[in-house]
């Protein structure tokens, strides 16, 4: 049995880091404003286009040294970040399922993983392009709003999520990009991105209440603790900008799984 299970575990990270190769165009070509579903892969600095056995995920990363054959340049960590991090979330996906996938009922007990699989996916180019562009381009966005959606009526048409609730993560939706567009707006956009107004709405939702509040609140308390220990460590200037998706997204996970319990312990505090 154990054979088996490690054969699949290599597939899925083969798998895993060939879609993380894939974001990464898809990430650098939207901030180039050039076409992601035509065209080969070139090299950032000499625009050589790459050969197949340079673009190997992560292997070829390593045998060329993180340097472009040709210019010698250094090729971007992000690149094998990403296939890296894809990677290891088909693993866990896979490894660890049977523990946060319980929907039994038909055609869920497909569906729900899947779900969750494709939201890593659209969460991992995020926080990737927020990181390394400031930005969070809109196509991902739209996509993990538009999953998000057909997900939460798919589960109140099967009776699994009540009315009620899909009405609490709405209403909670609207106060959450409400809060966040009123930073935007009254900081004139230096304390916050327009970009972080459009995720929060899709990553609301995904959350439903009261687990948005936590959320955000955690997502604000990692924001701040990094933001101190760059300006301690001279890595960024007090006032400089730092991207808050990743933090967003970082505050959405953490809600996800513990969401629940760090509000009944708050409310006992009360």
């Amino acid at each position: 049995m154990l054979l088996p299970f490690l054969i699949t575990i290599f597939i899925l990270f083969i798998l895993g880091a060939a879609v993380g190769s894939f974001l990464n165009v898809v990430i650098s070509r939207s901030e180039a404003g050039e076409s992601w579903v035509t065209g080969r892969s070139h090299c950032d600095h000499c625009r050589r286009q790459i050969t197949w056995y340079d673009n190997i995920p992560i292997l070829s990363y390593l045998l060329l040294r993180a340097k472009c054959r040709y210019c010698r340049k250094p090729i971007a960590l992000t690149h094998p970040v990403v296939e890296l991090l894809v990677a290891s979330l088909f693993v866990w996906w896979y490894a660890s399922g049977t523990f946060f996938f319980t929907l039994t009922q038909h055609p869920f007990v497909s569906i729900q993983p899947l779900f969750w699989l494709l939201v890593g996916v659209v969460l991992i180019a995020i926080l990737v392009a927020d990181l390394r562009y400031l930005i969070i381009p809109d196509t991902f966005v739209v996509l993990l709003m538009g999953l998000t959606v057909c997900y939460r009526l798919a589960l109140v048409s099967s009776g699994i999520m009540r009315i009620y609730d899909l009405q609490l993560a709405i209403l909670g939706m609207a106060l959450a990009v409400l809060f966040i567009w009123s930073l935007w707006f009254f900081t004139k956009g230096r304390g916050m991105g327009f970009g972080d107004v459009k995720l929060v709405a899709p990553l609301a939702l995904l959350l439903g209440w009261p687990k948005i509040g936590v959320g955000l609140f955690l997502s604000f308390i990692f924001g701040a603790v990094i933001g101190v220990l760059l300006v301690a460590l001279g890595k960024k200037k007090f006032g400089g900008v730092i991207p808050f998706g990743p933090f967003l997204i970082l505050g959405t996970f953490v809600s996800l799984v513990w969401g629940d319990v760090i509000f009944g312990w708050y409310i006992s505090l009360l």
